[in-house]
């Protein structure tokens, strides 16, 4: 069974100054949550189902170490923010992390406890509801500054809000997520492995795999400067550099988008020093 896309994982610095700049790309930002070990974030809920989670180190004294069959979420986001901000983890549907988590390890992709938790959330009407996940997190040594898991939510109805959906620069869902690679090929095993997909597409720059709605694209630095218009991420191994947003007209992103957007062929790319990574929006 292929598993689709859930959310990815962007961090950032300064998490007022993230949902002041998606906020003027015309997104709706939820509010703070914050984890008990350590970090907050900040939630872009689309209609597919999917999100953006902007997240950043917030109390770092409380964010645990890795350990034996432990994979620290917050330890991650801690070391990936100092590297550079972005995208850094990506996230697939659950239906059972407990599966997921003994799949994974039958396929030598990390041997972790799937990692469950709770918080209180705000509902449609304002109502304080709780949300509850687990996570099942895969691994690759050839991928070290990307991280991987599936997230199975306990509680789906009390997190997706038709009102947190709706926004002004008319965005529907993300329709690709793209990691960088000399050699994108190489990645094709492990990839197929996490998604459930093994029937991937060769493209003339890499390998494109489909995930419910939404493609993760691995591209060669040419492949991801024809796509996105701008040069790749310098990284010593694999990074994720771009987000495809597919947003119903692109008219509303133009009059909702900062000055410096870029108009490229057919579509419009915000450039990856505003967070670390490049956003481009897509008719959708």
């Amino acid at each position: 069974m292929v598993r689709p896309l859930d959310h990815l994982v962007i961090g950032v610095p300064d998490l007022a100054a993230a949902g002041a700049l998606f906020e003027a790309l015309g997104f709706q930002v939820g509010g703070v949550n914050r984890h008990p070990w350590g970090t907050h974030n900040r939630i872009v809920q689309f209609a597919d189902e999917t999100f953006l989670e902007l997240i950043t180190v917030g109390e770092s004294e409380k964010i645990p170490e890795h350990g034996d069959g432990f994979f620290s979420f917050g330890a991650f986001v801690r070391d990936a923010l100092a590297r550079r901000p972005g995208l850094s983890m990506l996230v697939l549907k659950s239906s059972d992390a407990s599966t997921d988590a003994a799949a994974f390890r039958a396929a030598g992709m990390g041997d972790f406890e799937p990692f469950d938790f709770s918080r209180k959330g705000r509902g449609p009407k304002g109502n304080q509801v709780e949300v509850a996940f687990s996570l099942a997190f895969a691994a690759d040594p050839a991928l070290p500054e990307a991280a991987f898991f599936t997230c199975q939510q306990h509680f789906p109805r009390n997190f997706w809000s038709d009102a947190a959906q709706g926004h002004p620069n008319g965005a529907t869902g993300i329709a690709r997520v793209t990691l960088v690679a000399e050699n994108p090929s190489d990645h094709h095993i492990f990839l197929a492995a996490f998604t459930g997909n093994r029937e991937m597409r060769a493209t003339s720059f890499g390998i494109e795999i489909e995930v419910g709605n939404a493609v993760i694209e691995v591209t060669s630095p040419q492949g991801f400067a024809f796509r996105y218009g701008e040069i790749a991420p310098a990284a010593v191994t694999p990074v994720f550099g771009g987000i495809e947003i597919t947003a119903s007209h692109l008219r509303l992103v133009s009059e909702a988008a900062l000055p410096e957007m870029l108009d490229y062929r057919g579509g419009m790319t915000l450039p990856s020093r505003h967070f670390g990574t490049t956003l481009r929006f897509v008719e959708g």
